[in-house]
């Protein structure tokens, strides 16, 4: 059985994400990490977004007792639900999936009066709000391809024409949802751009057309702002545009190239100031297309190939951090 938790405790790790009970258990990186830092010692937590709230000023969340376990047909346990407030002997994975929407950027703030309170947050909550994961690559231009972020009906139809082949996609999109290419002559292009800006309110982001694409979208992991040896290249499935395995993309696993180390070097510096420890570079041929801070995943399709132990080398890096906090 799970150990049962009293409303005191010292050091733990505390996991803020979706229902366990309906993840993946073979390509779950929340498990992967949380199954790492069991082993390496820490009693773990489990709380879902409701169960985040602010009492008096002070940060509070509803948690119960997380065991977790390396089988597919019982990979957790939960005790008792007990109350916390959230300050230095916690440190609190944000691991909830975008939609980047009111209720997550609600939590953001509570997390950041546990963050004030001592609490150690990865990632860090005033970046997962200063930091849209497209926007956010725009920050590096000498990394990313040309693009054009607008809701002009206009601008957007100017890049069209002097680039030719073109993405358009919205900025609070994940696994590929609503990604469209418009090639030179495409007579969808006035409507695609009327719809994704609703005639000109959202803005949206335009991105020259990579054909690279065809080699796959590569996920790279960074850990406290140095990246994982091997990356993730996403192919697309015949026929699809997109990479992302939401999208039915196949996970290939392979070295970095030395394009990408240049990429993760010239990014990493700003992800160790932002506190931001676990991070994903998705990078299309030469180029930086998104730098997703929400809960970046593939953890399990790398370490599968390559016995990268992710999970332990973040966790390491979290319990560095964790001490420097106390001292």
């Amino acid at each position: 059985m799970a150990p049962q938790m009293g409303l005191a405790m010292n050091k733990l790790m505390i996991f803020v994400m979706d229902p366990i009970a309906d993840i993946n258990f073979k390509k779950d990186s929340t498990l992967a990490i949380a199954q790492a830092a069991q082993a390496a010692g820490w009693p773990l937590a489990y709380a879902e977004l409701s169960d985040l709230f602010i009492e008096n000023g002070n940060a509070f969340a509803d948690v119960q007792a997380l065991t977790v376990f390396d089988d597919a047909k019982h990979w957790f346990e939960l005790g008792e639900r007990h109350t916390l407030a959230l300050g230095s002997e916690h440190a609190i994975m944000m691991r909830k999936d975008p939609p980047f929407d009111s209720p997550f950027l609600y939590a953001t703030h509570i997390l950041q009066r546990a963050a004030t309170a001592g609490a150690l947050v990865v990632n860090n909550p005033q970046s997962l709000r200063d930091c849209n994961e497209k926007l956010f690559a725009t920050q590096f231009p000498d990394c990313c391809p040309p693009l054009l972020v607008s809701n002009n009906l206009a601008k957007l139809r100017a890049f069209h024409q002097k680039h030719n082949d073109v993405i358009f996609k919205p900025l609070d999109g994940m696994g590929g949802s609503g990604i469209f290419r418009c090639k030179q002559s495409d007579s969808n292009l006035a409507s695609i751009i009327e719809v994704l800006t609703d005639n000109g309110t959202d803005y949206i982001m335009a991105q020259k057309f990579i054909p690279a694409i065809s080699a796959g979208d590569k996920r790279i992991l960074m850990i406290n702002g140095e990246p994982v040896e091997y990356a993730l290249a996403r192919i697309p499935a015949d026929g699809e545009l997109r990479g992302n395995l939401a999208a039915g993309g196949q996970g290939v696993a392979q070295p970095l190239t030395a394009r990408d180390k240049e990429i993760a070097s010239r990014v990493g510096p700003t992800l160790r100031a932002k506190g931001l420890f676990f991070v994903g570079l998705d990078v299309i041929g030469d180029y930086l297309t998104e730098i997703n801070v929400t809960s970046p995943t593939c953890i399990r399709e790398i370490d599968a190939a390559y016995s990268t132990n992710i999970g332990p080398r973040l966790i390491s890096a979290i319990d560095e951090a964790f001490l420097s906090k106390k001292r």
